[in-house]
């Protein structure tokens, strides 16, 4: 069994590798599929507002723009990246299991994921729960799912690889 340190320090890994397999696939969605990429310029100033006490917006792109919101934005886009990739380990942790195992990354790469951009995230950007105030409504809630499901497979291919480098 592994440290929590050492835990810790895998999860910070696995986080990142997946998010930067998500910024992959978005980069590839936008080819093959004309997908708008994350703006995280917008998602920067949603965060920046948060230490005023403002966390939902009737629109974030009417919103004050805050100095470096971009770098904001992809700072919080990967610290969540990392947050998630902990918890996933954590959770392995308190299970007791040999990660990994693909119940973990599903629980927070799919659903807590969702839930949080769906839930959290795009109503405090002004887009309603589960992007019900955008012109396509549907489209957005699928294009989330299948980012979440990339993220998924992204942190449970990311753990699969560094427990293999590992062993």
């Amino acid at each position: 069994m592994y440290s929590i340190s050492t835990l810790f320090l895998h999860g910070i890994i696995i986080g990142i590798a997946a998010t930067l397999v998500l910024d992959i696939w978005a980069l590839v969605a936008k080819r093959a599929y004309d997908a708008a990429p994350a703006n995280w310029a917008l998602a920067g100033r949603w965060f920046a507002h948060m230490k005023n006490g403002v966390y939902r917006h009737d629109n974030i792109a009417d919103a004050l723009p805050v100095r470096g919101e971009l770098a904001i934005g992809w700072i919080a886009h990967y610290v969540v990246g990392i947050v998630y990739g902990i918890l996933v380990v954590t959770i392995w942790f308190f299970q007791n299991v040999s990660y990994p195992t693909l119940f973990a990354p599903l629980l927070i790469g799919l659903v807590l994921a969702t839930c949080a951009a769906w839930f959290l995230m795009q109503p405090g950007l002004g887009l309603g729960v589960a992007a019900r105030k955008t012109p396509d409504p549907l489209r957005m809630r699928l294009r989330t799912i299948v980012n979440h499901v990339v993220f998924t497979l992204a942190l449970y291919l990311s753990a699969l690889a560094l427990s293999g480098y590992l062993a």
